[in-house]
């Protein structure tokens, strides 16, 4: 793909971002107005991010890859889970994570 082609796509996605997100705007209330609609709308975004979380983790070329990016997000969830600071969260993993595969191992 060249330079050009690729500048192309760059600027017709944020053009697409952009007319999608002023699209938003214009749906009348009465769409998402409701307690169940309001519920599932407030929960679209957490589940596009465990999406993105778990293909960015454990997808690979060819399948699915295991490797020292799920030790880290497995880490990150017990410590989650174990109320830690979130500092303390992202450095242990990213700790995890260089040190297995400093060892080797992804």
């Amino acid at each position: 793909m060249s330079a050009t082609a690729l500048w192309v796509c760059v600027l017709a996605a944020c053009i697409l971002g952009y007319a999608t997100k002023f699209v938003g705007y214009l749906v009348p209330e009465s769409l998402v107005d409701g307690r169940r609609r309001s519920k599932v709308i407030g929960l679209l975004p957490v589940a596009l991010l465990a999406g993105l979380v778990v293909t960015q983790t454990a997808g690979g070329d060819d399948g699915i890859v295991i490797d020292a990016r799920l030790a880290a997000v497995a880490l990150a969830v017990v410590l989650l889970w174990l109320r830690a600071n979130f500092v303390v969260v992202v450095f242990a993993a990213a700790a995890l994570a260089a040190g297995l595969r400093a060892l080797g191992w992804g």
